[in-house]
């Protein structure tokens, strides 16, 4: 059970966290300009994300129509645009780490509802993990799940584990980095709005395409 789910599902996760994403971005941005007590509630986001996805595209559909995920794809490319410009307001006004103390920064900051409901609406619109549990890992879960429920539990545990884990750490790194100077707070921030926009105007490009050949 080691060397045939729980190393691979661990090897997902640090590629899930690795691999710069929408939800990456968002964590960074969030975590440079209100700090990681605001921002942390985001990155366990994809535990109620992906319990609908796993059970839609793994157990029910097995994949969904080209038409839905390039919708998916569209509407998640919009909605981070939206989201790189209302950071790219912050940032013009001036709101980072560093710059006001913790108190001054909280209470202009959203709550951490807010934050945490960005977060899930940015999984559920993002292609990555319809394409992820429907072309990797699901078939791996799949595998696992015919051997017994405990297989099928112990992936999950270890991918979700180590996603969760490489999340936190990286509010947390992030955290640090954007409290030793105010200029590299500034200039990170700057990034992942940067990155956001990138990955906002992919998808929409992307999934009007891919709208538009399938007419």
């Amino acid at each position: 059970m080691l060397e045939a789910f729980v190393l691979p599902a661990i090897s997902l996760g640090l590629s899930a966290v690795l691999i710069p994403g929408p939800l990456q971005a968002y964590l960074i941005s969030n975590t440079l300009a209100y700090r990681w007590r605001q921002s942390i509630v985001a990155a366990f986001s994809p535990l109620i994300v992906d319990i609908p996805i796993i059970i839609l595209l793994v157990f029910l559909l097995g994949s969904l129509p080209e038409a839905a995920l390039a919708l998916i794809r569209s509407g998640g490319g919009l909605f981070l645009l939206w989201l790189a410009w209302m950071g790219w307001q912050s940032w013009r006004s001036g709101v980072y780490l560093g710059q006001k103390t913790e108190s001054e920064v909280i209470a202009i900051a959203p709550s951490r509802r807010a934050i945490f409901s960005k977060a899930l609406l940015i999984n559920a619109l993002s292609p990555g993990p319809y394409l992820f549990w429907s072309t990797i890992t699901g078939p791996l879960l799949i595998e696992a799940l015919n051997q017994s429920l405990v297989h099928g539990l112990s992936l999950l545990a270890a991918f979700y584990g180590t996603f969760i884990t490489g999340l936190v750490l990286l509010v947390m790194l992030f955290d640090r980095l954007g409290g030793l100077n105010p200029r590299i707070s500034r200039l990170l921030m700057l990034f992942t709005i940067l990155l956001m926009a990138y990955f906002g105007l992919r998808f929409t490009i992307e999934g009007t395409g891919e709208l538009l050949a399938l007419r």
